[in-house]
């Protein structure tokens, strides 16, 4: 497959964090002995990552934005482009040394996501996506599964923890989803989720309480895989709800009617 001179860096920059975050997951899986526990070496391999993704992206392109989950907003100079980055999404699971974490780079144009790269290096997956160049898990095209009702379908889905996110309205539309597929899955890691909706593997997801960084690369992969995505109220104010229902055509619109529905009547 061929890529843009912009790709490129992006999945440089991928996979130069990918291989920090790999010699660190190691040395985390080992700590899990300690009493202390690893997570102030998780925080510092969070840091560590987001600086090599920033160093690598603002060195080729040094006017464009940057917005990354561990530092603050850079403006840019160019007005029109901006880096979304998230250095390592899935912490949680990076934490307790569970493979299911990535580095996630978008581009944004104008408002508009034009090229995504999400990269899990415990698995050495690299899925990446273009504007109109279609959707890549290393050097094959993806397409999105082509199941057309919910019952045939495996979803994926974000579980609210401690002190994140609605309990009470999460297990009203879990009850509506359960009820209406073949199984549910939470991986942990939003990107991961949506590149697996794009490769085909789930047939869809929902998920709110969402940074842009955890999906500006992911809906991407999506669009370009012949998908469909929009926040929960099948609206495209993604980024401003936090909040994302992908999926195909079909399955996209019947996961919003689902997880919409109102709370059952005892």
């Amino acid at each position: 497959m061929a890529r843009s001179a912009l790709l490129n860096v992006m999945v440089q920059a991928a996979l130069k964090a990918g291989k920090s975050l790999s010699r660190d997951f190691g040395e985390v899986q080992n700590l899990q002995v300690s009493v202390k526990g690893p997570s102030d070496f998780v925080s510092q391999a969070d840091l560590k990552a987001e600086k090599i993704v920033k160093d690598e992206l603002l060195k080729a392109r040094p006017t464009y934005g940057f917005l990354g989950e561990e530092s603050e907003e850079i403006t840019g100079t160019d007005g029109a482009h901006r880096w979304i980055v998230d250095p390592l999404d899935g912490t949680t699971n990076f934490l307790h040394g569970i493979p299911q974490f990535a580095v996630s780079i978008a581009l944004e144009r104008n408002g508009e996501i034009v090229a995504g790269v999400v990269f899990n290096p415990a698995t050495d997956e690299l899925y990446t996506a273009e504007r109109g160049g279609g959707a890549f898990l290393n050097d094959r095209r993806l397409r999105v599964a082509a199941r057309k009702v919910l019952s045939d379908c495996v979803i994926g889905c974000g579980v609210p923890h401690l002190g994140r996110g609605h309990h009470g309205k999460f297990l009203v539309e879990l009850r509506h989803v359960m009820g209406e597929t073949a199984g549910l899955r939470r991986l942990g890691a939003a990107s991961l989720d949506l590149a697996y909706v794009a490769a085909g593997r789930m047939d869809g997801f929902w998920e709110t309480d969402l940074a842009p960084w955890d999906v500006a690369a992911g809906l991407l992969l999506i669009r370009e895989a012949g998908g469909f995505s929009s926040d929960m109220k099948g609206g495209q104010d993604i980024f401003e709800s936090r909040s994302v229902v992908a999926g195909n055509e079909y399955i996209q619109k019947a996961l919003v009617e689902v997880v919409n529905r109102p709370v059952p009547k005892a």
